[in-house]
């Protein structure tokens, strides 16, 4: 479970810096979106032409009522067609930029993700933003198959974390609180990205701390009993695709994929702001 953690972590930044690079912020300008719309709408044009509150249920933390203000309108000015080719076009222009297609072991990188998100299809059951994009094609190019590939894997993850969310009764906003409580994540950028109201943001603080999960503004011995639990669960409901490679190959990924992690974070392509 470790090994599938590790793997999944450090090659997470190929697939994460799609919402950072400028490369993405213009091209879903040309489409006439602004920075939230073309968010919300990159990351849903797998479904369609997904309504507000379908993003507000499968994103699950964000403040719904900036999720609605940012959709209105949206699908107007663009197809869910255009922003996919406008998303993946972004992620070649930008992977590129960090050299991804020119590290030694792409091949064999490319090869063992795209197993694991291959393995993950079989395993699509009440995970909806992971189907959803399943769904799509294979792109031809490696470096975009790669990206594809840990997409996939990066939603399916990121559905059983929202199940293993709920069936311990953390809302979306409790979610995000116990995050920022980790100091994982600057708490402005959370704020930021997130946009809840700062007297819900407030609110719910206190009442996490009226459940003893938060200590201040820090995690309380319990709390952080529950995000273990939680990662250990979501990791757990991870395994299905990893458990494909088998213990060895696990390895092998988690072992090459530094070098792509490193390389997107070097070229700075995680950059907040």
């Amino acid at each position: 479970m470790l090994t599938a953690r590790a793997a999944w972590r450090r090659l997470e930044p190929v697939h994460g810096m799609i919402y950072f690079v400028p490369e993405a912020r213009r091209r879903y300008a040309d489409l006439g979106l602004s920075v939230r719309a073309g968010y919300f709408t990159s990351r849903s044009a797998a479904f369609g032409r997904a309504s507000a509150e379908l993003i507000i249920s499968t994103f699950y933390n964000f403040n719904p009522d900036v999720v609605r203000q940012a959709v209105d309108g949206a699908w107007d000015a663009t197809t869910p067609e255009q922003v996919l080719d406008a998303r993946y076009a972004a992620a070649g222009e930008a992977l590129r930029r960090a050299g991804i297609h020119e590290l030694p072991g792409l091949d064999e990188v490319l090869a063992l993700t795209r197993r694991a998100a291959e393995a993950a299809c079989a395993h699509a059951q009440g995970r909806p933003l992971f189907a959803a994009h399943a769904a799509l094609p294979w792109p031809e190019e490696p470096v975009l198959q790669l990206w594809h590939a840990q997409t996939l894997l990066r939603e399916f993850r990121g559905d059983g974390h929202v199940a293993c969310l709920l069936s311990e009764g953390v809302g979306g906003l409790e979610a995000l609180l116990l995050h920022a409580a980790t100091g994982e994540v600057p708490v402005d950028f959370l704020k930021a990205s997130r946009a809840w109201p700062e007297e819900e943001w407030a609110g719910t603080q206190e009442r996490l701390r009226e459940r003893g999960l938060l200590d201040g503004d820090s995690l309380s011995p319990e709390g952080v009993r529950l995000r273990r639990h939680i990662e250990d669960r979501t990791d757990r409901l991870a395994l299905p695709a990893y458990a494909a490679l088998g213990d060895a190959d696990c390895e092998r990924l988690a072992e090459l994929a530094s070098a792509f992690g490193h390389a997107v974070v070097e070229a700075g392509l995680l950059k907040l702001g």
